[in-house]
């Protein structure tokens, strides 16, 4: 059932999205400082691509510097990748068939808004990482 969700998830938004990410992450690796971003929004991108059976979790090593970074990717760019995930999960949810996609549009708000400090683990292991 993974499998089909993610393949229409794939052609219905998940790509676009996922295009959304990379572009974020190759403008955040051009400039130098902002790499550990780069990395976090490719990290993300594979996420938007393929979300169906994983989920994210919050990692209790991650510190200050992971809550400063976040205040800054949501300035630079995470509010753009969370209207991409609204706007997508409206026009998704006109849809019957559509719902659960807009669902998992919203879903993918938090993680666009704050990547730093957070790890993608499949669903049957969402407490491994404790």
């Amino acid at each position: 059932m993974k499998l089909i969700l993610n393949v229409l998830w794939l052609v219905l938004s998940g790509f676009w999205m996922a295009i959304g990410y990379v572009v974020a992450g190759i403008i955040c690796c051009i400039l130098i400082i902002t790499i550990p971003f780069g990395i976090a929004s490719f990290r993300i991108a594979g996420y938007a691509l393929w979300p169906f059976g994983r989920t994210t979790v919050m990692r209790h090593d991650a510190g200050v510097g992971s809550a400063i970074g976040n205040v800054i990717w949501i300035i630079f760019a995470g509010w753009w990748l969370a209207l991409g995930h609204i706007v997508t999960g409206i026009a998704l949810c006109v849809t019957i068939i559509g719902i659960p996609f807009g669902i998992a549009n919203f879903k993918l708000i938090p993680v666009s808004l704050m990547p730093l400090g957070r790890d993608i683990v499949p669903t049957d292991q969402p407490f491994a990482t404790r």
